[in-house]
């Protein structure tokens, strides 16, 4: 019978670095970098919201729940559930919101035909006019972010950072299960 070989709590402790640090992307620093320009894109993208927000007198999160609904409504309205989703929020916040902008005339808030349990938002002809309003200067100002874009070279990109979003959502997934 061979004898056991002795090993250390050591050389198995760099064995597991070793294969984590064979797992990192080799072009971490390219990784990081990457990652703070999406987060300051991030900032500045808030920071455009809060200034439409503002000409019409409402809040940034308003304005983005205003904006779910104008992607996701297709002539019956949104459920409050699917702007939650796609606002990455808490369903009873997009409720409360809504509620407000309803009191301010933005959005117009039904019970939904098949249930009454589930609240349908629409937009207003008010928030439709000032939609109307603020659209020449968005034009303007996205066409000078993306300017150096052709279409196919916008959309290829839009393809790639939407992929990589799902990663993201995958990564999270992983990370909050511990694995």
């Amino acid at each position: 019978m061979a004898p056991l070989k002795n090993i250390s709590a050591a050389s198995v402790e760099a064995a597991e670095e070793q294969q984590m640090s064979d797992r990192l992307p080799k072009n971490r620093d390219a990784v990081l970098r990457f990652a703070r320009e999406i987060a300051t894109i991030n900032v500045h993208l808030e920071e455009l919201r809060y200034f439409w927000a503002k000409r019409i007198g409402i809040s940034g999160p308003q304005w983005m729940i205003l904006m779910a609904i104008s992607e996701l409504d297709q002539g019956e309205g949104v459920a409050v559930n699917a702007a939650a989703k796609r606002l990455h929020v808490d369903p009873s916040f997009v409720t409360t919101q809504s509620k407000l902008l309803e009191k301010k005339g933005f959005v117009h808030r039904k019970p939904a035909p098949e249930d009454a349990r589930v609240v349908r938002m629409s937009l207003t002809a008010k928030t439709s006019e000032h939609f109307s309003e603020l659209e020449t200067h968005q034009a303007q100002i996205f066409g000078f972010i993306f300017e150096e874009f052709d279409a196919s070279e916008l959309s290829t990109f839009t393809d790639k950072l939407a992929a990589l979003k799902e990663r993201f959502e995958k990564a999270s997934a992983r990370v909050s299960l511990g694995v």
